[in-house]
């Protein structure tokens, strides 16, 4: 069977979603989300928007680009614990209910793993 990904789910020829997490549902929904965890994210979504716009006003006032690629470096480092997060949540939840359910799920969640890995988490 031919699959192919959208939105970071796998899709098999036929159309039909085939990923571990919820996927078939539009919009599609974690298996299970932990409270903590979202309430972190958020929280740190939300500094990441302050630093954000604190570069946005570096830029507008020609700050000394040193200074500017060392605050690039922070919201990159930010950003990157928040897909931490969302990836100990996604282990937690969602891979563990595909591989209690075995067979295609598990296979499943194994490639859209190792896809998420390879894509996004460098």
């Amino acid at each position: 069977m031919a699959k192919a990904m959208v939105n970071g789910c796998s899709v098999a020829a036929a159309g039909a979603a085939v990923c571990g997490c919820e996927a078939r549902s539009a919009p599609r929904k974690a298996a299970g989300v932990d409270p903590e965890i979202k309430s972190a994210n958020l929280k740190r979504l939300r500094r990441i928007e302050g630093q954000v716009r604190g570069l946005q006003k570096m830029v507008t006032e020609d700050r000394y680009c040193p200074d500017i690629i060392v605050q690039v470096s922070s919201v990159q480092e930010a950003l990157r614990g928040v897909a931490r997060a969302l990836m100990r949540n996604h282990l937690q939840h969602c891979t563990a209910q595909a591989l209690k359910q075995g067979g295609r799920a598990a296979t499943d969640m194994h490639d859209e793993l190792l896809d998420i890995i390879y894509k996004h988490l460098r």
